[in-house]
């Protein structure tokens, strides 16, 4: 048989790669890479500039990987519902293999390209591997989705069986005669009107597995006590690759609980089944993308400030924890978890502005930004979202800097107009006495655009206000 891979952005990789084993047992194999101008059309790369880096970069080494094992990722360019049926066609190819998307636009797009596929003959094969068990396959015993992340992990670990990663080819078959000559060069960063970020890690399957084992074997020991530290390199940095697929998540899964069945490996692979349920969630409510989880949120009374909208995103709110993480989001793509759930909680409680507005910012601007884990990040922030925070429980930013960031390295770091202010103060410099400010040598930094006890209020009362309605 001829079969088309259809490499698809968040697969990048040949280790656990199902379409491309089967093909390989089947005979002929065209790896293909559609350049959608959804993704990359100048105008459009530009907005998503740091993924655009990484995407780019996951290309070429997959290019080379496909080129090792004795064949050529065939790349293409157009819409992706027309060029892969008349494709397929042209190379008359029996079956189209690839892995299937969690998102709605994804599930219609693949649903479109199955009914043009078929009207030719041509099956569409969708494989799964975004997550550890298919979205969906985990409900109550009533039939219902979990809606209680506990509940959902429960379930998980008394029902669930990863299996194992699959080994990647030995080898892969030269492209078929007629195919070898077709396909365009990878465009590069420029040709998008895109300037490279040295910040932004190296994408790419063999930077991930280098991550995966430096994690493995240096990080994953002090995990559980790290992960919280915004100042320390606690956590994985792993997302950005399981987002693409540069690493698969039962790879990850698997080397976790191989290496440790402790507590850090337990806490780890918590996380991942908080990945795990924002997948099922959003296969199961689509429209969780636009809509608030909890219905009595649906209408709430954001606010619509410009200045406050400004000061959020371009890190000038006088709270230095929230402005770290606005300035590392915009200097490397990524932002620490916890500073992330901090932002968030400020933009909708403190400001009381759309969290769908912070949605979409780091949507553009995560080099690891995924689609179902930005949801339910920002929903379970702003109080409306599955197994969310409750809406009452509002984060003091002054606080969660003198916990999570003692000695101020994260805020130094991002923040250096207070780099020389004491530990004491750095995370509220505002009640810093002057003469303190003075012998520190402080460079002008912005008073708190807003009170955070007034500010807490106000939104106590609006929530309740709307809630009781």
């Amino acid at each position: 048989m001829r079969s088309l891979v259809w490499f698809r952005g968040k697969d990048l990789r040949v280790a656990d790669h199902g379409p491309l084993v089967e093909a390989v047992a089947a005979g002929e194999v065209i790896p293909l890479f559609v350049l959608d101008p959804y993704f990359f059309a100048p105008e459009r790369a530009r907005a998503l500039a740091p993924r655009m880096q990484v995407l780019l970069e996951a290309l070429e080494d997959l290019e080379q990987a496909i080129a090792r094992l004795g064949s050529r990722l065939v790349l293409v360019t157009g819409r992706s519902v027309d060029v892969v049926p008349q494709w397929a066609a042209r190379w008359k190819v029996d079956q189209v293999l690839a892995h299937r998307w969690s998102e709605p636009f994804g599930r219609d797009r693949d649903e479109r390209i199955g009914q043009a596929l078929g009207s030719q003959g041509i099956p569409f094969h969708l494989f799964e591997g975004e997550t550890l068990l298919p979205p969906g396959s985990l409900h109550s015993a009533s039939g219902n989705p979990f809606s209680v992340f506990t509940a959902f992990a429960r379930a998980f670990q008394r029902e669930g069986e990863v299996s194992a990663p699959l080994p990647r080819p030995r080898h892969l078959p030269p492209l078929p005669a007629e195919v070898a000559g077709e396909g365009l060069p990878l465009p590069k960063l420029l040709d998008l009107g895109i300037a490279r970020n040295p910040s932004i890690q190296q994408g790419g399957e063999t930077s991930a597995t280098k991550r995966l084992q430096e994690f493995v074997f240096s990080g994953l020991s002090s995990y559980r006590q790290a992960r919280d530290r915004m100042d320390r390199e606690g956590t994985s940095r792993l997302s950005m690759d399981l987002h693409f697929g540069t690493l698969s998540v039962r790879t990850l899964w698997r080397r976790v609980s191989e290496q440790a069945a402790d507590d850090h490996s337990r806490v780890f692979r918590n996380e991942l089944l908080w990945r795990e349920f924002a997948h099922h969630w959003l296969w199961e409510r689509p429209e969780l993308l636009s809509q608030p989880f909890r219905a009595s949120f649906q209408g709430f009374p954001w606010r619509a400030d410009e200045k406050l909208w400004q000061a959020w995103t371009e890190g000038r709110t006088g709270y230095p924890v929230v402005d770290a993480a606005a300035r590392q989001l915009l200097g490397e793509g990524f932002v620490h978890n916890r500073a992330r759930m901090v932002a968030a909680s400020f933009l909708a409680k403190h400001l009381l502005l759309d969290f769908r507005r912070g949605e979409a910012h780091y949507l553009a601007h995560l080099a690891d930004a995924d689609w179902a884990n930005n949801d339910l990040g920002w929903q379970w922030s702003a109080g409306c979202g599955c197994d969310a925070q409750p809406w009452f429980r509002i984060f003091n930013p002054m606080l969660q800097g003198e916990r999570f960031d003692p000695d101020g390295d994260y805020v130094r770091r991002w923040v250096p107009e207070l780099a020389s202010l004491p530990a004491r103060w750095i995370h509220k410099p505002h009640l810093a006495p002057a003469g303190v400010l003075n012998a520190a040598g402080v460079e002008p930094y912005p008073q708190p655009i807003v009170d955070h006890a007034e500010a807490r209020n106000r939104f106590l009362q609006t929530a309740k206000a709307h809630l009781q309605r």
